[in-house]
Parts: structure tokens; C-alpha cells; sequence
């Protein structure tokens, strides 16, 4: 009988070995113990489970032990660690250590043979998720869905990808500080002269130097100041800036809009950069030159970098997993989420209070940012106490669960629009004199909206001011004296 595809993947299985060298394990434990400096060249990418021998972990553990304490590892002091170890009187006693001594090669290349069992245990590890992946989907708990266990093997993979990625731990100063100043000689080569990416402003990109990789960005104001439109603004600016300069300047990005329909989102930038009322699109009262506009936008839009998840209720974890995989498949440069407290914690911090799943959160957001190297700009709350105050300027303790994201967070930014207050303290015409001065008032802060930022890690906080289009919501920058025509005369 001829042998089937699938009895042939069986047979080819039980013909597999799992990848090990046993001799490249003994070589690395004899060099350390002819000279303990062999263990400092491997120590930190290294460890006991690395090894697919048990006796061998033993052994590594052992060694670092001793050497640690800041004494000598040899087979003589390690002789009482193994008086009693069962499986090495199995291959000849206290004796096997001397043995692997006898037989090592030089210590020259104890980093060679490190490499080589880690690579080798990374092989192990990916063959026990990929045996994990598929007898789950063969045999799943109830209570797990499919897109929770992509989302599970996703995790694992990227863990293993991250600690297969040598040369972590300390840096030394030197590299630090060439790393440093190859950042600062791209600032100093671009025409922007900033090191992140660029928000599309001129005075907030002269105070930040553009949005920094790993930080967590906090966008905070109460509703009707604009907070979604000055994030969508951000965006859009950063995906249009990698688009046309071919990914020297700007950032592809993922915008997790946890409120808003991805159509929404979509409608609102389309208002902002064809400059069409965004109530006049949804209400289809639209002129043709209006359509004509939009059309030329759309088509001008179409390939931006700009990616959309309008999932509801997402966990931090959720959005962790996806962005690993977007960074993946083409890269990443810059995330949004609209907004903060949308997200959702692990099942053990629901049972919690509030704010220690917020704190969660944003720990979670902060940790992603620092492990992606990008910006992430979160958008959140204010409490209702702005409101009730008669000065309406938001302030840190304003933030909702105010404390972690404070804490968590390296720059935080407060949108503030007077006029959207003023508005409500319209006086009576009855009084003339009042009206007047609320209509003076009115007419100098009408469309201007303050960008407050109340927390910046790396530099001062400031104000700064911005011209705002309600219809559009789309914000500009303020013309500056600086940049006007010279006047003859």
C-alpha cells in the first residue's frame, strides 16, 4: 500500500530530531571552568534553560553561582554542588566535569558556542509554540476563541523574537553616545531640524522637536474642544509626511479608534483637507464643487499609510498584538488611541477597581511604546471638575484616575478653547455695555485654541496657541509675524 501525505508528514516526524549539540554544550562548560571570564561572555544572552541537557543546566547554574559569590569555578569547587546528583553518577561522577575540561577547545571561543546553544534552545522554543499552536486548534477550551489564540501565538512569537535579539543589557557610554549624536546629525541634516515625528506645527514641533520614539503622549481635554480632530490632525500630517518623502520624514500609523467608525474617521479627514463641512457630508448638503474637491482629496489619499481599528472594547493586550503585527508586516512608526479609557485591562484587573485597570493601561501603553520605538499618542478624559470651576483651564489633577497616567506618561497636553465657554455667557442686549465687551472678547478669541503642555520629560512646558476651524475641524498654525512679507513704506 502506498503510503498517504499524511502518514508521510508522521513518519517524517518521528525521523525529526529536536535541534541540540550536546558537545557544543560541553565545550562552552569546560571553557568557563578553565577560565571563569569565558562565563561573563555569556552571561547576559545565557541562561540555565538554554541548555537541552538537564545535567548541563545544573551545571551553568552552578557555575554562575560560584562565580557570582566572586569565587573560582572549577571542577574541584564544584564537586559538592553534584555529591548527590543522581544523573551525574550516571556518566562517571564529579569526574564528568573534569572530563568536559580535558576535552574543551580554547577560550577564544566560548562566545561562538553561546551563540550556538542559544540558537539552538530559540529552535527548540519555536518547535514547543508550533506543536502548542496546533494541538490547541485541534483540541481548543471551550471559553477560547480563534482570534484569542492568534492573538496568544502572536505573543509567544514576538517574545521569542525579541529575546533572540543579542547585545542587551548595558551599553557603554561611548556607543550611547554615538548613538546620540547620529540622531542629532539627522536633525541637523533634515530641513525640519527635529528628531521625532513631525506634528505639523511649527511651535509645537520647535518645542517638542517632533513627537519622540517611546514616549507616551497624553491628549487630554473635555468634550467639544477638538481632541479627536487634533489627534486625526497628527496623524494624518505624520502619514502624509512618510508618503511623500518616501519614509524619510514622517511615520506609518495605527489609529485605534475604540468610539468612532473607521467611515467616521475617514469622513472627518476628508472634511479637514478638502476643506467641506463635515455636518454638510453627513447631511448630503453638498455642492458640486464641494463633491469635486472631495473626490480630488480621496484620490490623493488613497495609498497613505494611515491604518484604521475601529474595534470596540479592545484590551491593552489586543492592541499590543496588533501592533506588533502591522510593525511586522511593513512597519510602524506612530500610534493613536481614541481614546484611553475605551481600553480594557486583563480579566484579573476588571475584578479590581478602576483605577487600578487604568493604571494598568497605562503602564501596558507606556511598556508598548518603549518596546515598538515609537510615539503613542493616547487620548483621554477630564474629570466633570473643570466644569464646576470658574477658571476652566485644565491642570493634571484633571485627568480621570489622574495618577498613573500623570505618572506613566513623558508629555501631556491639555486642549483648551475659551470661546467654546464664552459662548455660554452670552449677556442679554438688554445691557448694552456688557454685550459689548463679551462681543469684543468673543471676537479676539474666536477659532484660537490653546495647545497647554502641562507635562514635558525632556524639556519646557509652554503654551501654545492655534487657529482652529470648527466646520472643518482642522487646526493651523497661527500666522506668524515672523513669517509675514515685509511692508514697503
Amino acid at each position: 500500500m502506498s503510503m498517504q501525505p499524511a502518514d508521510k508528514m508522521e513518519a517524517d516526524d518521528r525521523l525529526r530530531q529536536i535541534p541540540f549539540d550536546v558537545e557544543a554544550e560541553q565545550a562552552l562548560l569546560g571553557a568557563i571552568l578553565i577560565n571563569n571570564d569565558a562565563f561573563e561572555r555569556v552571561a547576559s544572552f545565557l541562561a540555565p534553560e538554554h541548555f537541552h541537557e538537564p545535567l548541563h543546566q545544573r551545571i551553568f547554574e552552578a557555575i554562575g553561582r560560584v562565580v557570582r559569590k566572586g569565587q573560582l569555578a572549577s571542577p574541584v569547587t564544584l564537586r559538592p554542588f553534584f555529591s548527590l546528583d543522581a544523573a551525574m553518577k550516571e556518566v562517571g561522577g564529579a569526574d564528568y566535569l573534569a572530563e568536559i575540561v580535558r576535552h574543551s577547545p580554547s577560550v577564544i571561543n566560548a562566545a561562538d558556542y553561546g551563540r550556538m546553544i542559544f540558537d539552538l534552545a530559540q529552535r527548540r522554543e519555536l518547535i514547543r509554540v508550533g506543536e502548542d499552536i496546533v494541538n490547541v486548534a485541534y483540541d481548543p477550551p471551550i471559553d477560547l476563541s480563534p482570534a484569542e489564540q492568534i492573538e496568544e501565538a502572536e505573543k509567544q512569537l514576538y517574545q521569542i523574537a525579541e529575546k533572540s535579539r543579542f547585545g542587551g543589557g548595558f551599553r557603554s557610554f561611548k556607543s550611547a553616545v554615538t548613538g546620540a549624536i547620529e540622531v542629532a546629525e539627522r536633525a541637523y541634516q533634515s530641513p525640519s531640524h527635529i528628531t521625532g515625528v513631525p506634528t505639523g506645527f511649527f511651535d509645537l514641533d520647535n518645542l517638542l522637536g517632533g513627537l519622540q520614539k517611546s514616549d507616551l503622549i497624553i491628549l487630554a481635554a473635555r468634550p467639544g474642544m477638538g481632541k479627536t480632530s487634533f489627534a486625526t490632525n497628527l496623524a494624518f500630517h505624520a502619514a502624509r509626511e512618510w508618503m511623500r518623502t518616501g519614509g524619510e520624514a514622517g511615520a506609518r500609523v495605527a489609529f485605534f479608534s475604540l468610539e468612532m467608525s473607521a467611515e467616521q474617521l475617514a469622513t472627518r479627514i476628508l472634511a479637514e483637507q478638502a476643506e467641506v463641512s463635515g455636518s454638510k457630508i453627513r447631511r448630503g448638503k453638498i455642492e458640486e464643487r464641494d463633491m469635486q474637491s472631495l473626490i480630488r482629496v480621496s484620490t490623493e489619499l488613497e495609498q497613505l499609510p494611515l491604518f484604521i481599528d475601529d474595534t470596540g472594547g479592545l484590551s491593552i493586550a489586543q492592541v499590543a498584538a496588533r501592533c506588533r503585527r502591522l510593525k511586522r508586516a511593513g512597519g510602524l512608526g506612530m500610534i493613536v488611541v481614541d481614546y484611553l479609557q475605551l481600553l480594557t485591562g486583563t480579566a484579573s484587573k476588571k475584578s479590581e477597581n478602576r483605577v487600578q485597570e487604568v493604571t494598568e493601561i497605562t503602564k501596558g501603553l507606556k511598556t508598548l511604546a518603549k518596546e515598538l520605538a515609537v510615539p503613542l499618542i493616547a487620548l483621554s478624559q477630564l474629570s466633570r471638575s473643570v466644569d464646576a470651576r470658574d477658571d476652566k483651564r485644565p491642570v493634571l489633577a484633571d485627568l480621570r484616575e489622574s495618577g498613573s497616567i500623570e505618572q506613566d506618561a513623558d508629555i501631556v497636553m491639555f486642549i483648551f478653547r475659551e470661546a467654546y465657554y464664552l459662548e455660554t455667557k452670552e449677556p442679554s442686549m438688554d445691557d448694552p455695555v456688557e454685550y459689548q465687551k463679551w462681543r469684543e472678547k468673543m471676537d479676539r478669541i474666536h477659532g484660537l485654541s490653546d495647545i497647554l503642555v502641562e507635562k514635558h520629560r525632556h524639556g519646557p512646558t509652554a503654551k501654545i496657541t492655534l487657529r482652529f476651524e470648527k466646520q472643518f475641524t482642522r487646526f493651523f498654525d497661527l500666522a506668524r509675524e515672523d513669517a509675514l512679507p515685509a511692508q514697503n513704506g
